[in-house]
């Protein structure tokens, strides 16, 4: 066991795998660049949708329903399908990671604009504000913190989940553990998801430090 974790210790510091094409720092350019396109996309999607059924009580049981579905797809099957269909390209990769990412965003989202206090919202319109006045002025501000959660654990299932790039020929952090299993590489199977492990947990502190600063000093919207 020693020597595992001292074969993994020479292998993650050695210069050679940091250098070139196969080497760490190219595959976790390559597994950020997926990461947070899916993430993105994903927001671009959800985003809209947790924010009008939040805004209008219509259609929330459908919608997060539906969103939700995405979870409970096999990642690795969609991705099988989609590849089916797609042929050799990153849509299927991409297909799967923004389904992931989809419920996280829409459910918080839809939480924190119904945690947004309902005198706050008439009094908005008291004032003369227009439903996208309320919305955008009033209601999305307040229900940023539980927004920016829903990015935040979004960003990280996705993280967690690319190596299903390499599944299909692709790069990313998960060519180390698929190449590992291939070659029966333990330690590189193990770096692999060491080094993925590693980006979640960093990309989860920086985000949750961030969202601290940022709405420190936020009222409670309820």
């Amino acid at each position: 066991m020693w020597t595992l974790f001292s074969d993994l210790g020479s292998w993650l510091v050695s210069g050679e795998q940091w250098s070139g094409t196969d080497g760490i720092g190219h595959r976790l350019l390559e597994h950020l660049q997926y990461s947070l396109l899916a993430t993105l996309i994903a927001a671009v999607i959800a985003l809209p949708v947790g924010l009008l059924i939040g805004h209008t009580g219509k259609g929330a049981f459908l919608a997060i329903n539906l969103a939700s579905f995405g979870r409970a797809l096999p990642t690795v099957g969609l991705v099988v399908l989609v590849f089916l269909a797609a042929g050799l390209s990153m849509t299927p990769v991409y297909v799967a990671l923004v389904a992931l990412a989809v419920p996280a965003i829409v459910t918080n989202t839809y939480a924190g604009m119904t945690a947004v206090d309902p005198e706050v919202r008439d009094a908005a319109r008291g004032q003369g504000m227009r439903g996208h006045q309320v919305l955008f002025r009033v209601e999305l501000p307040l229900a940023m913190p539980l927004v920016m959660t829903g990015l935040r654990l979004a960003l990280i299932q996705v993280v967690s989940t690319a190596t299903i790039a390499a599944y299909v020929s692709f790069g990313g952090l998960g060519r180390y553990v698929f190449d590992g299993l291939a070659q029966r590489d333990l330690v590189q199977v193990l770096g692999g998801a060491v080094l993925v492990a590693v980006v979640a947990i960093v990309l989860d502190l920086a985000l949750s430090g961030l969202q601290r600063a940022l709405f420190r000093h936020r009222p409670a919207t309820r």
